[in-house]
């Protein structure tokens, strides 16, 4: 017996000394939301609303790669996981920011990375990165990449999509979510026809196989397939969960929150309500097998994708206690469901919506209106509600808004000889950098663009007759760069006199990579690339470039009678949003009830905050993160270079950091050592943010960069 006591007591005092050695499971930032389940949310106590005010920079790492930063950066044990705007992976000292190890594909474009997955099993620990089209594993330890995961260390996201006509793209830019030995991620494609279906995959963690997929676009025959017109796999695509996905590890659910079909703004070709696009939909995470799911618009013709990953809280509901899923999309609205049977905890409304114009177009005669809680956008814009920042510019607005059509009433479908205001539109409501949660107290905070888009069918006929280039640029440029490639400056720039900005080479290189919120087009051969970078610089096909079959032209080029004329925004003449203050807004919304607990003006123009204008609100892509003792961190604005600290319970702004570029990201908090530590990515500074003399701000760098801020 004694020396069974000695054998027992030396193990706990083993046990105890590895407890102790180990940090706390809430010091690290495991996943891109934080959890499992999303929330952005963070049980650390350092840093409180008392002594927030004290937040100081504390190190900053610029990445090796000049570009943009729309990453979330992992915290594990200590070291800090990064990604460079060309997608190279760096482990760094979450204390110091000193480089420990770097992982460089060699295949790393510009295209948005938002985040990295972690998985260890006690043993071998793993970090996922996506890259394009391709999904690398790497030794956590040294940044070695793992060469028995997939094919040769990755795999290709091209691959497996049963059905779906070879060469359409597919890629990641969100990271996938992690359940036992499972890798789960959905994707991005393409916009227009053909595209790849949206599929909802999970792979080994260890050996890269794919171990099951989710139809969102479904097979012949398939649950939803009658919503579809025949063989929908081969030609048409979208309804893909490209914001990211979450899972509750207890019960074994994975939640996804999907896109439109393609095409966004035209459906002739599809008639139906096109089921899984636009919907929250809960899979069996072991199996793939769909448990339950909602669809949010019948037959999108606006656009309305989930653009942010769903979120995991517990609220109360008719006198009980109910752990739920809530999720949003581009129109604002907030929908809430039990996560085991899917029933929505509010009332949900099937509303008469108008009927289409456009010849053959079969819109859904209702859509489902949630009634709590209210859109976190405007889902309306009157005339008195358009801009007031100047007498003329309010004139101007007014006389635009006589010309649009769709200006109060939600639902309106593209025209042909009109543009229809959407309101808020393809860039509104929440984006991809999500909400925020108090996961037990089941508050939810969220920043919204109210932001209004402009949008416009023309008939294709024209372009049907043009070369191997301009149906090209029809197919795959114009749903962003616009009919007369004017883009919409600063978001999506103009190619108008791009010969004199860019090389040939240069040009092929954005195609084939692409950069910022553009993917890389990998799908296309080199002729139609040559002929494409052609027609941009002279508005004619290369003399040199053989006729292109496939790959975005000939046979799979679009055969729609109208296509979309591009992304416009309803903006003043001096690029200002034409709609009133504020612009952007930050909401605290109470689930339990379906209330709204205060609501913010979330962001600035920093030249209009100069002039006295500093409540306009801003356009924001990233999140929000919550700490247990009350304290809201968000960047997120891209018109101004600062990082904010709010009080959840008020709305109040508690600190003000200054950034080197915009906080176009989602922070994370960890602690290491008993510290506590605050870090978001920047990116370089655009779009009139200017930075004033000995500000922090002043120093803007032209490389993706880090930033932590930490209690001196």
């Amino acid at each position: 017996m004694v020396n069974r006591l000695r054998v027992v007591g030396v193990l706990l005092f083993a046990m105890t000394c590895a407890a102790q050695s180990a940090p706390p499971a809430a010091d690290n930032w495991y996943s891109y939301g934080g959890d499992p389940g999303g929330t952005h949310y963070s049980s650390l106590r350092q840093i409180t609303k008392a002594n927030v005010g004290r937040l100081k920079e504390v190190w900053r790492f610029e990445t090796p790669d000049d570009g943009s930063l729309e990453t979330t950066p992992l915290i594990v044990n200590g070291t800090m996981y990064v990604v460079t705007p060309r997608q190279k992976v760096i482990a760094l000292d979450a204390t110091t920011g000193k480089q420990k190890w770097i992982f460089d594909s060699g295949v790393g474009n510009n295209s948005a990375t938002r985040g990295l997955t972690w998985w260890s099993d006690g043993k071998d620990s793993r970090v996922f990165c996506a890259m394009g089209s391709y999904i690398y594993a790497i030794h956590a330890s040294d940044g070695t990449g793992i060469k028995d995961f997939g094919s040769n260390g990755r795999i290709d996201l091209r691959e497996n999509l049963d059905g779906a006509r070879p060469g359409l793209a597919y890629s990641a830019t969100s990271p996938a979510v992690v359940y036992k030995d499972l890798l789960i991620l959905g994707g991005r494609v393409s916009e227009t026809t053909p595209a790849a279906p949206g599929d909802e995959r999970a792979f080994d963690v260890r050996t890269g196989q794919l171990r099951w997929t989710f139809h969102t676009v479904p097979a012949a025959g398939e649950p939803g397939s009658e919503t579809w017109p025949p063989n929908p796999r081969e030609w048409m695509g979208g309804a893909n969960a490209w914001a990211g996905s979450i899972v509750d590890t207890d019960r074994g659910i994975v939640f996804i929150a999907t896109g439109s079909a393609g095409d966004d703004f035209y459906g002739v070709h599809r008639p139906g309500n096109n089921l899984f696009s636009n919907c929250v939909i809960a899979l069996n995470a072991s199996t793939g097998k769909m448990l339950w799911y909602f669809q949010a618009t019948h037959h999108d013709l606006w656009d309305s994708d989930f653009a942010a990953p769903p979120v995991l809280l517990t609220v109360n509901s008719k006198g009980k206690r109910v752990d739920a899923v809530a999720a949003t999309n581009k129109f604002g609205f907030l929908y809430i469901f039990d996560r085991v049977t899917g029933e929505s905890l509010f009332p949900i409304v099937e509303t008469k919506v108008p009927a289409s114009t456009v010849p053959g177009e079969m819109a859904s005669p209702t859509q489902p209106v949630p009634t709590l809680p209210k859109p976190l956008n405007k889902v309306t814009l009157g005339r008195d509600e358009v801009t007031n920042r100047t007498p003329a510019m309010r004139k101007w607005a007014q006389q635009q808004w006589d010309t649009f059509l769709g200006t109060m009433q939600p639902f309106t479908p593209l025209s042909i000889d009109r543009e229809t205001l959407i309101s808020p539109g393809w860039k509104g409501g929440v984006e991809w950098g999500g909400m925020s949660v108090d996961p037990e107290k089941g508050i939810l905070f969220a920043n919204v663009n109210n932001v209004y888009s402009l949008g416009l069918l023309t008939d294709a006929a024209a372009y049907r007759l043009a070369g191997q280039g301009e149906k090209i640029y029809r197919q795959q440029c114009q749903v962003c760069h616009g009919a007369e490639r004017l883009g919409a400056p600063p978001a999506i720039p103009s190619l108008v006199g791009l010969s004199q900005r860019l090389s040939n080479e240069d040009v092929s290189k954005v195609i084939q990579n692409g950069r910022g919120v553009m993917p890389g087009f990998t799908g296309l051969q080199n002729a139609a690339i040559e002929n494409l970078v052609s027609y941009l610089r002279t508005g004619k096909d290369s003399p040199n470039a053989p006729p292109q079959r496939g790959g975005g032209g000939g046979q799979n080029a679009s055969p729609n009678q109208y296509t979309f004329t591009g992304y416009r925004y309803f903006t003043d003449p001096e690029g200002y949003n034409a709609g009133g203050y504020p612009w952007g807004t930050l909401s605290a919304v109470d689930m339990n009830t379906g209330q709204y607990l205060w609501t913010v003006p979330y962001g600035e123009h920093t030249e209009l905050a100069e002039k006295g204008l500093t409540r306009t609100g801003a356009g924001s892509h990233g999140g929000t993160v919550l700490t247990a003792t009350g304290v809201l961190f968000g960047g997120g604005t891209e018109y101004d270079l600062k990082f904010r600290a709010f009080d959840s319970a008020t709305g109040k702004i508690l600190w003000t950091g200054h950034l080197p570029g915009h906080g176009a990201a989602t922070p994370a908090v960890y602690a290491v050592n008993g510290k506590q530590y605050v870090v978001i990515a920047t990116s370089p500074a655009r779009g009139g943010a200017t930075a004033k003399p000995g500000t922090a701000a002043a120093a803007s760098v032209t490389a993706g960069t880090y930033v932590v801020f930490a209690l001196p």
